[in-house]
């Protein structure tokens, strides 16, 4: 198991991303503690196995550099909206364009088809070269779904420097992970302390 399969494999999801592939998405890249900065979707063979990981691409897919960064474009895109979204800002007309263009490059509904021996099924209507394409547009609609939810207004990012990952507040909690929570409340304890021997 490479580096970045270990870290990801080590980092349970944020709260929502089980409900939200794009907030999964937008996870796929943090900051560990001491400035360790993890790209999950870093190379032709991350962003693969990230996609069929989450049933986007069919087990054999190779994609290339080049869809591997289409990917990774998107990614910021839709962080930057998450991160307007969490600080009630508006958003970049250059991310929602991004995420407008990704919906539009595929249709996302499966069509319906029909088999003179096995009757009507559904298959998704986009021919195999076109994987990374489908991929985004999935993973665009989840982003403006979440965005356009009840749940928008429980988006935001872990409180707990310096991680950069996105959640779904629950209640009153704000971070990530339990890792992030303890490291909270330990950096509050700390600056306690400092206040109380400063007086």
């Amino acid at each position: 198991m490479d580096e970045i399969a270990t870290v990801e494999a080590d980092l349970p999801p944020a709260p929502g991303e089980g409900e939200y592939l794009s907030l999964a998405l937008a996870n796929s890249v943090f900051t560990l503690p001491g400035g360790h900065h993890v790209d999950v979707l870093g190379t032709p063979e991350a962003s693969t196995r990230w996609l069929t990981q989450r049933d986007l691409a069919p087990i054999d897919t190779g994609i290339q550099e080049m869809c591997a960064a289409q990917l990774r474009s998107l990614r910021e895109q839709v962080r930057a909206l998450f991160s307007a979204r969490a600080a009630s800002l508006p958003a970049l007309p250059a991310a929602v364009s991004a995420v407008n263009d990704a919906l539009t490059r595929v249709p996302t509904a499966p069509l319906l088809r029909w088999d003179d021996d096995t009757g009507p099924y559904r298959a998704a209507p986009y021919p195999t070269t076109r994987v990374v394409d489908h991929a985004l547009a999935t993973l665009a609609a989840d982003a403006a779904d979440l965005l356009t939810s009840d749940d928008a207004e429980r988006l935001t990012s872990c409180g707990s420097a310096p991680c950069t990952r996105f959640l779904l507040r629950r209640g009153r909690r704000h971070w990530c992970s339990t890792r992030c929570g303890d490291r909270a409340r330990a950096a509050r304890a700390y600056a306690r302390r400092a206040r109380s021997d400063g007086e």
